[in-house]
């Protein structure tokens, strides 16, 4: 199989581009000239203001995406060389940051992880632009109830078949670093059969859902305060984040100027 070629001035880019690749263990070759390049290159990762010195018809501007990870999905869609796939599964890992993974045709071509549970949608969509396939079908772990919720009642409008699968035995081990974990778990999650989402999910936090996120929000302070149990609804509802909550209960705690 061919191999992703990195070539770029751009230092900062550079860096980036090759801290990625090594991360994700995926194999390439760092070029130090263009005008010969190696046959097993199959696609270079560049930047946009040098896109048009490379006369290779497989050229990524990676600083032309929103992130990096992204413009490397795209170098090893184009080193895969497929069109359309027969089935894709998009397996989630729903939690804070939940994680994210793609398996098209029996191959794993995507793990990530987004910052929110509110982003995983637009993730999903990018996704199905980039991963055309005659079956797509979302799998979600059964954990995290509410945020899980919240993730699926996103989804529904795409009109993509869901599954909430158990996800009981895809936690990797606790060696790996919390973000690496969880696009593990969704890369296993993708691979399960779970039963099908009929019609959107309730949104009602429980009484332990919402001590659960008053800890957290005491572990964020500091151990100086909890936030209220009407802020972590919002909280639990996805209106706002944890940290912007614990934010605002502190600037309601600070004490106000004496009037003269």
């Amino acid at each position: 199989m061919k191999t992703i070629g990195v070539f770029t001035k751009d230092f900062s880019l550079y860096y980036d581009l090759i801290k990625t690749l090594k991360k994700r263990k995926i194999p390439y070759v760092s070029l130090t000239s263009i005008d010969h390049i190696p046959s097993r290159i199959g696609v270079i990762l560049t930047s946009n203001n040098e896109l048009h010195d490379i006369k290779s018809q497989k050229v990524i501007a990676a600083d032309a995406y929103d992130t990096i990870d992204h413009a490397i999905d795209l170098a090893l869609q184009m080193l895969i060389g497929k069109d359309l796939y027969s089935k894709v599964f998009i397996g989630i890992d729903p939690g804070d940051k939940p994680g994210i993974a793609v398996v098209g045709d029996n191959i794993l071509l995507q793990k990530t992880n987004v910052e929110t549970p509110e982003k995983v949608v637009t993730a999903i969509k990018r996704i199905l632009r980039e991963y055309p396939a005659i079956d797509t079908l979302i799998r979600i772990g059964h954990g995290s109830v509410l945020t899980r919720n919240r993730i699926i009642n996103s989804l529904i409008p795409l009109g993509i078949p869901i599954e909430i699968v158990d996800e009981t035995k895809t936690t990797p081990t606790q060696e790996i670093r919390r973000s690496d974990r969880d696009s593990e778990a969704a890369a296993a999650i993708a691979l399960l059969t779970g039963g099908k989402v009929q019609k959107r999910l309730p949104l009602k936090p429980t009484k332990g859902d919402i001590r659960n996120i008053q800890e957290r929000s005491r572990k964020l302070s500091g151990g100086k305060f909890s936030i209220s149990e009407k802020t972590a609804i919002q909280v639990l509802e996805g209106k706002i984040s944890l940290k912007e909550a614990v934010e605002l209960e502190k600037s309601r705690k600070k004490p106000k100027n004496l009037q003269s």
